[in-house]
């Protein structure tokens, strides 16, 4: 079965460092994806907008818990992202271990009376973060994720007396 670990890491994190990590622990560059987050000024995490491409990464991710699909969204945003895809579980693993070594955030831990969702053969660390899920190249985050602002502007802009903005 093939895997991805997601990792979210502060924006200040050197991601070629990572990168060189993990290739130097036979990793192949075709499967790190480093995904950093491009948020516009004064956006708070409650009001954003992803781009298709984003939503789709992370609803396709993490369709199997509700509650970890909204904790990776929100804990991405104005974060850097680095996606490994693997094998099998023992690389996941690794990928995981060099991950946060490297500083990669706790984003979301099940808590005990959750522990029954983890899939068999896969302990509680292993399961935040790890996912069994193949690469699909439908659903890849891009390297560069836009955070728009949905709060609509009403009344509060200038208009001219024929209601034109000018």
């Amino acid at each position: 079965m093939a895997y991805t670990v997601v990792s979210v890491f502060p924006t200040t994190v050197d991601t070629e460092e990572i990168i060189k990590d993990l290739r130097e622990n036979g990793f192949d560059e075709a499967n790190i994806i480093v995904s950093k987050s491009n948020v516009e000024d004064g956006l708070s995490t409650d009001h954003y907008q992803e781009d298709e491409q984003t939503k789709g990464f992370f609803e396709y991710t993490f369709a199997h818990d509700a509650e970890m699909l909204d904790a990776y969204r929100k804990h991405s945003i104005g974060k850097n992202n680095v996606i490994v895809y693997t094998n099998d579980l023992e690389q996941a693993t690794s990928a995981k271990s060099i991950l946060n070594r490297n500083g990669a955030l706790e984003v979301y831990r099940k808590t005990t009376e959750d522990k029954t969702d983890i899939p068999e053969g896969m302990t509680e660390e292993e399961y935040n973060g790890i996912i069994a899920k193949a690469k699909h190249n439908i659903y890849f985050l891009g390297s560069e994720r836009i955070y728009h602002n949905n709060v609509v502007k009403g009344m509060d802009d200038a208009m001219d007396d024929l209601g034109s903005k000018e």
